[in-house]
């Protein structure tokens, strides 16, 4: 702006200094116009087009840089949405992040308690086991004493009756020395045993400390906005892409791992697909260590988040799309906090984005009790979607999922590194909660699909 100003008041200036010299004196008002000042008056002229066309040149520059202007501030505006987003996300991560530490702070104290009542207990047993040595020692000199006695009175006549008594007080001795040799044995075991408890304490302690922070990074990182989204659906234009994992492996294709499919009517998306003798299966859950948060919005439930690789949830678009191909089974694989491992299937089918992805089960076989016999023809819900007529239940248990009554089953709640005592903390895990039977807190757990056609239960 102060640049048009002073361009403008510079012509203005050129503009009057050639007027002063193309111009008569007053007198010459009374005298006709020369040819002199007819063409000065066409210079004039000449000069105010010009003035005219660099101010039009001067406004479409502004105009044209006010545009460029709008689309820098638009760009920076979009950039601090990302940036507000991102930093949404690390305080949430924060915060779970402070929860955790205070828990494992409560458990560091609690250790700290045993470990100080151990070292207590190992102090008073050396104590116990030096005074046993001392007795010893007091007792072997008592015994040798005993023995040159004994042979002094073997050199003597002594009659048989104290001769006997004798051999008795001997052997006596000896089995009260063997007595106190097994007792000292088991003092040195236990006080080993001890010191093993202790070197394992210390050890969990350093392991609990290395875990809250490897989780710490490992969440930063999966918090970074700048990492490629393996979620979003690809836009490339092909049709050689198989429709399901099932279709690869009768390709050829036997490696399990991350592979482009495209069903019918959809984009192409990323996929892990586990391979066996047998076959391939689309996996569209699996929960292996809480390196991700399950505790995600509607949103992300329908795009799919997580990490191919470790923790993840395939998204319920794009289970929509691969379960409209034709029947399909549902397998769920489970592993508690002993390590034992279950399973079960179901005939699977769901519903499109309008129903809000209802689901329709039926149970085929399997060692794992049944818990979902009752979600079937149940709408999807999470925290900020609440489709079911239990509308608390996601808040209650955390996560999303077929909610058909709270503190029921839940594949996608908290991971709990522990098994839970309290039944409020429990129900927000990860938990298998059959009518009738015991609740397994779990350790990991995965959900695949594959095509009816296939019957073998060597799939898995």
């Amino acid at each position: 702006m102060k640049f048009l100003l002073l361009f403008v008041s510079t012509v203005v200036v050129v503009y009057c200094e050639g007027r002063e010299d193309t111009t008569l004196p007053s007198m010459a008002l009374t005298t006709p116009p020369s040819s002199t000042e007819a063409k000065s008056r066409f210079a004039m002229l000449d000069d105010v087009r010009l003035l005219a066309n660099g101010l039009l040149q001067l406004g479409q520059s502004l105009r044209e840089f006010v545009h460029k202007t709008k689309a820098q501030i638009n760009d920076i505006f979009q950039k601090l949405n990302i940036f507000d987003r991102s930093f949404y996300q690390l305080s949430v991560v924060t915060s779970e992040i402070k929860e955790e530490e205070e828990e494992l702070k409560k458990t560091t104290s609690y250790l700290k308690a045993n470990n100080e009542e151990i070292r207590n207990l190992s102090l008073e047993i050396n104590s116990k086991i030096n005074n046993i040595l001392q007795e010893r020692m007091q007792l072997q000199v008592k015994v040798g004493s005993l023995e040159e006695k004994l042979k002094g009175l073997s050199q003597i006549l002594l009659p048989p009756e104290q001769v006997g008594e004798i051999s008795s007080l001997k052997e006596v001795i000896e089995a009260q020395e063997k007595t106190i040799t097994n007792l000292l044995n088991a003092v040195k075991e236990q006080h080993e045993q001890l010191n093993s408890q202790k070197l394992k304490i210390k050890n969990l302690e350093e392991k609990l400390n290395n875990d809250n922070f490897q989780e710490t990074m490992e969440k930063s990182m999966d918090s970074d906005p700048s990492s490629p989204d393996m979620f979003e659906y690809l836009t490339v234009n092909t049709t050689d892409y198989p429709a399901d994992c099932s279709e690869l492996y009768e390709k050829g294709e036997v490696n399990s791992g991350v592979y482009v499919i495209k069903p019918n009517l959809s984009e192409p998306f990323n996929v892990y697909c586990e391979m066996t003798s047998d076959g391939g299966v689309t996996v569209i859950q699996r929960r292996v260590d809480g390196s991700v948060d399950f505790d995600q919005t509607w949103e992300k439930y329908e795009k799919g988040f997580g990490n191919f690789e470790r923790d993840y949830w395939l998204g319920l678009q794009k289970l929509y799309s691969v379960s409209q191909q034709g029947a399909h089974i549902m397998r769920v694989d489970l592993e508690d906090w002993r390590d034992v491992k279950h399973w079960a299937e179901y005939t699977f089918s769901l519903d499109g984005p309008s129903s809000h992805y209802t689901i329709h089960m039926s149970h085929i076989s399997g060692d794992l009790a049944d818990a979902l016999a009752n979600v079937t023809a149940v709408r999807f819900s999470t925290k900020d979607m609440a489709t079911d007529n239990h509308r608390n239940c996601p808040r209650h248990s955390t996560g999303g999922w077929w909610f058909d009554s709270c503190g029921e089953t839940n594949l996608n709640g908290r991971y709990l590194w522990l098994r839970s005592k309290g039944r409020s903390v429990r129900r927000k895990g990860i938990h298998w909660k059959p009518s009738m039977g015991q609740s397994l807190s779990l350790k990991t757990t995965k959900i695949s699909i594959r095509p009816a056609r296939t019957t073998s239960t060597s799939l898995y």
